[in-house]
């Protein structure tokens, strides 16, 4: 893979190219939704997850078996329910027919798994998760087995009914790199929608990366190199969202509880990279860290009830950060 190209500089000419590529197959199934996909793929080749956060029947599921299906990648989709157990999505061992423990594997053995209504399980299974998401392996009996590469997780959430759910806990939440909110077509394209899904038209994809370019696109982003002034802009942006700390506003102090991690700042790094790299720039500028904020901190900062009560948004927070 990697001789295809002479120089990283070539190679990221040629993720620049394979994503306006995957971009253009994936809007013959998808309508719209363009900076969901846009940001999708922008976690996929951070090798970052994504939590979807959206009402259903915008077509989260269809967008995840389409995105695997143009990038030649196996697909699982996990529903979650109240019953599920951990031993459900990572395999169990069982007895064969010699007598011997012989290990099943569960479907998070795939490369990329939709982690569908992530909040209707109890919080042992979704720590079975996202401990697979950190570790990439999974631990069974005392051996560990590592997961398929590249392994990318969608969890999606449902943020209208709060009956019956379990709330994902912060520490979990940080686990993803970006949380993506879902909004409703508009009426052009829920239009074309309509038409398209109530023909008989089938759309054929076809194949524009394999799991090892993914891999070498991955690698290839890690090497991207940032300016000393991008860096102290992402890391100052997320100490930004601490209260009473030196760096925090007014409005942070005001109405936030909790503020974002380290793991934040890095995100923003990597998301950072990925977005210049895409979009045919070698090197990150601050404009591509503020594109990318959004979606790294909406879900890692605590709003008090002062800001739900006067209804300030972390997005609005976030915004007047930047």
């Amino acid at each position: 893979m990697s001789n295809k190209y002479s120089s990283d500089k070539e190679a990221i000419d040629g993720l620049a190219r394979s994503f306006q590529e995957l971009k253009a197959e994936i809007g013959k199934v998808i309508v719209g939704q363009k900076d969901v996909v846009n940001t999708v793929l922008i976690s996929l080749f951070s090798n970052g997850h994504s939590l979807l956060v959206g009402v259903p029947g915008l077509a989260k599921t269809l967008l995840v078996s389409t995105i695997s299906e143009v990038l030649d990648l196996e697909f699982k989709r996990i529903q979650f329910t109240p019953d599920l157990m951990p031993s459900d999505i990572t395999g169990s061992e069982v007895m064969d027919e010699n007598r011997k423990f012989k290990f099943n594997h569960g479907p998070l053995f795939s490369n990329i798994v939709l982690a569908d209504e992530i909040n209707r399980t109890p919080p042992k299974t979704q720590a079975a998760l996202l401990e697979a998401m950190q570790e990439r392996s999974v631990t069974i009996g005392g051996v560990r087995h590592d997961l398929a590469k590249p392994f990318f997780v969608l969890a999606t959430q449902n943020p209208i009914e709060q009956e019956g759910t379990y709330p994902l806990p912060e520490a979990q939440l940080d686990r993803f790199m970006f949380n993506i909110p879902l909004d409703y077509p508009s009426y052009e394209e829920e239009l074309q929608v309509v038409k398209s899904t109530t023909a008989t038209k089938v759309s054929d994809l076809s194949t524009i990366m394999t799991g090892d370019e993914i891999l070498f696109f991955q690698n290839l982003v890690r090497k991207i190199p940032v300016a000393d002034n991008v860096l102290e802009y992402s890391v100052m942006l997320a100490s930004k969202t601490r209260p009473n700390t030196e760096l925090a506003t007014a409005e942070v102090n005001k109405y936030i509880s909790w503020g974002a991690g380290p793991r934040a700042s890095q995100n923003l790094i990597l998301g950072a990279k990925t977005h210049a790299a895409v979009n045919g720039k070698y090197s990150p500028d601050i404009e591509d860290v503020k594109a990318v904020a959004d979606y790294v901190l909406r879900h890692r900062i605590v709003r008090n009830y002062k800001a739900e009560a006067e209804g300030i948004t972390e997005s609005d927070i976030v915004s007047n950060l930047l």
